[in-house]
């Protein structure tokens, strides 16, 4: 039971309920950083298992439990912060107040955590927000729930790849460690826009929008348990013939994280998508 591959995934799994814990307190970047650090034991606990010929049913399902917590939940949980910081934009903006009220405190962390505390206070009735009574709008209270829908359909996604015996060389459906990095970034690009008074913030302003943040979730919630068919990263083997998909792609993202840094993140996970469609729609022709 507590072989090396298990154990690593048991790391995963603390990635994830850390990212939970920390998201609340404002420091979505430490947050993130969990997630892929989980993501990095997520892909080596299955090639250790493979090298080590400890792969086994209870390896299977010890996985797919951990990625439930760190690529469902805890991506769930980062969402659901970016919602509040949207419905406090949409008073803002619509108050004519100025943007710059969103960074009340001296810090992104400190004024996150003032938004994040003013709605749980508000949301329970508890006590007045600090910035002024009733500040959400009831819209504004419910929309960062739309944020379950990714552990929702990641925890279907996740026990269909557990029984679907189609996916041993390729993904049926959108995996959901590639949904977790693409919402997880989002919280970077607020980061790497914060005071920057550039298209970084303008841009990182327009994605944290509650109408594109949630049209987002609802696509890539139905890509993860789609019938779509998606390329696995594995390398087949160490040798160029039969691995020039993965290897350009790979190279690709390389090339434009060097170039746009965090903001190719997103970007890479639609270009995986896209591309796996295009192969897909050539192979049938």
């Amino acid at each position: 039971m507590f072989n090396i591959p298990n154990i690593l995934t048991g790391f995963n799994l603390l990635c994830g309920v850390t990212s939970i814990m920390i998201v609340f307190t404002g420091r979505l970047d430490l947050a993130v950083l969990l997630i892929f650090m989980g993501a990095i034991f997520d892909f080596f606990d299955g090639m250790v298992a493979r090298l080590l010929k400890q792969s086994n049913h209870l390896g299977k399902q010890l996985d797919s439990l951990a990625d439930i917590v760190t690529f469902g939940v805890a991506p769930g949980m980062i969402v659901f912060v970016l919602l509040i910081l949207s419905g406090v934009i949409e008073v803002i903006v619509s108050s004519e107040m100025g943007i710059a009220q969103l960074w009340k405190e001296e810090t992104m962390a400190a004024s996150i955590n003032f938004w994040v505390q003013s709605y749980f206070n508000q949301l329970v009735d508890l006590q007045k927000t600090g910035y002024q009574n009733n500040f959400f709008s009831t819209w504004g209270l419910v929309l960062p729930f739309g944020a379950f829908l990714i552990p929702f359909f990641s925890l279907f996604r996740l026990a269909k790849f557990n029984v679907d015996d189609r996916q041993t060389d390729s993904f049926i459906g959108l995996p959901t460690p590639a949904n977790s990095i693409f919402f997880a970034s989002f919280a970077l690009l607020l980061w790497d826009g914060y005071n920057a008074e550039n298209w970084k913030t303008s841009l990182s302003l327009i994605l944290l929008k509650d109408q594109v943040l949630m049209t987002l979730v609802i696509i890539f919630s139905l890509l993860l348990v789609s019938e779509i068919k998606l390329f696995s990263l594995k390398l087949k083997k160490l040798a160029l013939k039969g691995n020039e998909l993965q290897l350009f792609f790979l190279g690709a993202s390389l090339m434009l994280l060097l170039i746009l840094n965090v903001w190719a993140i997103p970007l890479i996970i639609i270009i995986y998508i896209i591309l796996s469609i295009l192969v897909n729609t050539s192979n049938k022709t």
